[in-house]
């Protein structure tokens, strides 16, 4: 697959010979096995030539068994037979480690450079050159430092310090951050910067990755630092003689690099394990300005209030998508609505995939939507007929290359606010999920075509923590930058929350004018609830989703929409019967919130979704015979994988 060989490059090179097969117990026994029984008696001399012969073979042997032992305690055997070999003094004059005496902080890389590829990417800048290349080495060893010095005699090492061990993905990317700063300002860890370049900067800056082939490969301390610092010395590069891009960039790696921070719309070439980039100055240095994770808001949160005026609004959109007409035609409908409704012009594009009606393509046409039509991409890990089983096709976002930025929303999101202001952030800004993942129920991207190859390059390589889109975009798009949480604001009381933190939530969501951008509805849609309150208070695994502020907000922006759009909105009378269903058990459970008590006078209660009277009639006989909210159970397990 084009060089990316992560999960099973290590295999690859693992030594056979650091006794993988049998135990070390095992294979020092059969070293010494046939000696048994031993006595001190027999290491005295015997008598006679004979005597002094045996007594050598005996010398030998406790030298054999010594040397096997100091074998096994090697460090090759110790790390697991993988091949990365203890800091050489050259080494060191690369990157210093924090601590003199530890021989691996993961900043080590066991790939074998291919230097014809490293020299065709070094004669590919000299053509492109003006004279003689400044180039600086990052975090190669002694040996392939010699290298370097054969192929480019001015190249230099560059020092960087190691950002200490104890720095864990989970400090840069932290599950919850104080955004409001009611308690102390974010912090993010100190990641070292390289040391200086030479004045006017490099021209060439080339860096070797590690890339340990496991999962969660791409969260990687080491990895993220030694990417970042690479990019600060392109960036650093002198603008004289109105050169407005950056450093050329050589990254040799056995994984791909940060798809954006390293563009591969700046990619110049690449040949196996070797890639060649020419970033844009200006793009680089608006990425090192922004935290070095989501341990602080890439965006203030004052700034989601303020007016902004795009240069270029036509080459900016949001999208959706929709690959099941049942489920979410409704909420897209009511999404545009909304989004029209909190003031912003800006093209609204659908893609829907082919199991689409004509007659749903010409209502999201109706609603304001640009639609388009996509071939659905499986997830191959995904079982049949599943939730998740088409939504990788949300990688079609990145082929929008007519917008420069695209706001993607969820088909479940109510706009209240202008999100405009999203559209100053790079790829891929979206709000916290949780532990170090992002939430891409709303995202900024930025449309390229070599970016969905990429995505697409890789299905079967990286595995969803989720079994997801949003699994799989965490892992190539590790390097994400975090929006406040009311840009995509969760309508979910978690377990922990106190009372005071509940009621703050509540205010929140029925705070007029609005105080979010948009808020997200998980759990049971409002479409799928009578409109009298929301239906998550009747069920106890969706109570946590129970929001009658944020329901009555999105059954606004639905009644603004012309009766004829609406009528994509009426209940199924299966799942009326589901509702009914709830109602009994939390009556049955008696649910201190009393929801269940209310008479239901919601017009669609007795409207039939499209199948004349006397198919109505049948659906509503088939409803009634249904055993369990077999709806709500479906849901849950959204729930697990949320």
């Amino acid at each position: 697959m084009g060089g990316f060989a992560c999960a099973h490059a290590e295999k690859r090179h693992r030594l056979d010979r650091t006794l993988n097969g049998p135990s070390k117990k095992g294979y020092v026994g059969s070293c010494c096995a046939k000696y048994k029984p031993f006595s001190f008696s027999a290491l005295l001399p015997p008598q006679g030539l004979g005597g002094k012969i045996l007594y050598v073979k005996l010398v030998l042997l406790v030298l054999m068994c010594g040397s096997f032992m100091g074998l096994l305690h090697s460090p090759s055997i110790h790390h697991g037979g993988d091949q990365r070999s203890t800091q050489s003094p050259e080494m060191s004059k690369v990157v210093r480690t924090s601590d003199a005496d530890e021989p691996d902080s993961g900043y080590t890389s066991d790939l074998r450079v291919d230097w014809s590829s490293v020299s065709m990417a070094v004669q590919r800048v000299a053509r492109e050159g003006d004279g003689g290349l400044r180039v600086g080495i990052l975090n190669f060893d002694g040996d392939e430092m010699g290298q370097w010095r054969t192929l480019l005699p001015a190249a230099s090492e560059v020092h960087l310090d190691r950002v200490a061990s104890n720095v864990t993905w989970a400090h840069l990317y932290p599950e919850w951050i104080d955004e409001e700063e009611l308690y102390h300002a974010p912090v993010c860890p100190d990641l070292p910067e390289p040391s200086s370049a030479p004045e006017g900067g490099y021209d060439v800056v080339a860096v070797k990755l590690p890339c340990s082939g496991a999962a969660g490969w791409s969260k990687d301390v080491p990895r993220l630092h030694l990417q970042l610092a690479a990019a600060r010395l392109a960036a650093g590069r002198s603008e004289e003689r109105g050169r407005r891009a950056a450093a050329h960039v050589i990254v040799v790696s056995r994984c791909f690099p940060a798809p954006n921070l390293f563009s591969c719309k700046h990619e110049v070439m690449r040949d196996g394990d070797v890639w060649l980039y020419r970033p844009d100055m200006g793009e680089l240095r608006q990425k090192l300005a922004l935290p070095v994770g989501s341990c602080r808001l890439a965006m203030p949160l004052r700034a989601l209030g303020e007016a902004y005026v795009s240069a270029a609004p036509r080459r900016q959109a949001y999208a959706t998508i929709l690959h099941s007409e049942q489920l979410y035609a409704c909420g897209a409908m009511v999404a545009a609505q909304s989004i029209r409704m909190a003031g912003s012009d800006r093209d609204m594009v659908a893609l829907v995939d082919e199991t689409i009606s004509e007659r749903h393509r010409r209502a999201l046409e109706a609603a304001g939507w640009k639609v388009r039509t996509i071939r659905r991409i499986r997830n191959p890990r995904a079982s049949r007929d599943a939730y998740n089983e088409w939504n990788y096709s949300k990688f079609w976002l990145w082929t929008l290359t007519e917008y420069d930025r695209v706001v993607f929303l969820d088909a479940d999101l109510l706009v209240q606010r202008p999100m405009e202001p999203l559209f100053v952030m790079p790829e891929v800004s979206a709000t916290g999920n949780h532990g170090t993942v992002f939430n891409s129920g709303v995202m900024v991207v930025e449309p390229c075509n070599c970016t969905f190859r990429l995505l697409m390059d890789h299905i079967a390589d990286i595995e969803s923590y989720n079994g997801g889109d949003q699994g799989y975009l965490n892992e190539v798009f590790s390097w994400w930058h975090r929006l406040p949480s009311r840009a995509n604001y969760m309508k979910h009381f978690w377990e922990g929350d106190t009372a005071e933190r509940a009621a703050a939530k509540r205010r929140v969501l029925a705070a007029d004018p609005p105080a979010v951008l948009a808020v997200h509805f998980v759990g049971m849609k409002p479409w799928f609830c009578f409109r009298d309150y929301d239906c998550n208070w009747n069920a106890p695994e969706l109570r946590q989703f129970a929001s009658d502020e944020a329901h009555a907000r999105w059954w606004t922006a639905h009644d603004a929409m012309p009766p004829r759009l609406q009528g994509f909105c009426l209940l199924d009378e299966r799942q009326k019967a589901l509702l009914r269903w709830d109602v009994v058990e939390a009556g049955k459970a008696n649910f201190s919130d009393g929801h269940w008590r209310d008479r239901i006078v919601d017009p669609r209660k007795s409207i039939c979704a499209g199948a004349g009277v006397e198919g109505c009639r049948r659906r509503e006989i088939e409803g009634r015979r249904v055993e369990g909210n077999r709806v709500t159970t479906s849901y849950a397990k959204l729930i697990d994988n949320f």
